[in-house]
């Protein structure tokens, strides 16, 4: 059930009459200088098919270009030879409000990845709080306004949402994933107004798969964002929802055609972006990018 730490906050939903508004991202993020898929912890990764590592670092420098283009500014964390996923910065932990929360993976392949963020963390001014609860970072925790949404079912533990709303004082909510190629909960949700407007106004919206999750965490969602876009199985299955967004631009796969059309119906911009090649290891735009929230 829903792991509520704090007392729930009224909401109001983006509606498709509304303007939408860019707002300044930080962002970090690793280039995939060792990437490469050699071992399976998700059902994307297969060790039998060729990856090159050529192609997805073109592919990574095109993601952070369009994200610089716009506007936006981009850390870096050195990438570890014999870490291949550290491309993967969202796993690396949670931000926000200058304090940064911890991962402490599921998998051996990626423990050692956690002390390198929680030392860029440290050395760049960020209150970091140890982790005592199996959590990966932003790949299951996702701020929708003022509310953490927590997902598990895969890697992050119920535990670990307790733990997060006690380190952020904010109210917590759980949704299960029961699809294993929806691992991480932001491959089946992309967060599209994510914070504050202009005069304090909370904006909050969100695109989801309801088929990645049990008919409870559904209703949930149903309930708290009625005006979310809901994402068919074509799209959720190119990491169509494993974006990012500014509040206008939306970063997505430009195979996900219908949640393209989607976003554009509701006036959002789509910026489309070819992470083909880091999607053989499981993971696309969101998962290629941690947001730094101070």
């Amino acid at each position: 059930m829903s792991q509520n730490t704090a007392a729930p906050r009224t909401v109001t939903t983006v509606t498709a009459d509304q303007p939408r508004i860019q707002q300044h991202r930080r962002y970090l993020m690793c280039r995939p200088e060792h990437f490469t898929v050699s071992y399976t912890i998700n059902p994307w990764m297969v060790p039998a098919n060729p990856t090159d590592t050529a192609v997805a670092l073109r592919q990574w420098q095109t993601l952070y270009d369009t994200y610089i283009s716009l506007g936006h500014e981009v850390q870096l964390i050195d990438p570890i030879p014999g870490l291949p996923d550290m491309v993967y910065t969202a796993n690396g932990g949670f931000a926000i409000d200058g304090v940064a929360y911890g991962a402490k993976f599921r998998f051996q392949e990626r423990v050692p990845e956690a002390p390198a963020f929680m030392e860029w963390f440290r050395e760049n001014g960020f209150e970091v709080v140890d982790p005592r609860e199996v959590n990966e970072g932003e790949g299951d925790f996702l701020l929708v306004g003022d509310t953490i949404l927590a997902g598990t079912g895969f890697r992050s533990t119920g535990d670990s949402h307790r733990e997060v709303g006690e380190v952020f004082d904010r109210e917590v909510v759980s949704l299960n994933l029961v699809d294993p190629r929806f691992y991480h909960l932001d491959t089946a949700i992309s967060v599209l107004d994510p914070v504050q407007g202009p005069g304090g106004v909370e904006r909050a919206n969100i695109a989801y798969l309801p088929s990645a999750f049990d008919e409870r965490s559904q209703a949930i969602l149903a309930e708290r964002y009625p005006e979310a876009i809901l994402v068919d199985d074509a799209d959720g299955a190119v990491f169509g929802l494993n974006s990012a967004s500014d509040g206008l631009n939306v970063f997505i796969s430009p195979r996900a055609k219908g949640f393209e059309a989607q976003l554009r119906e509701r006036g959002y911009n789509p910026v489309l972006v070819d992470l083909s090649e880091l999607l053989l290891g499981g993971g696309g735009i969101k998962c290629c990018t941690l947001e730094l929230r101070r």
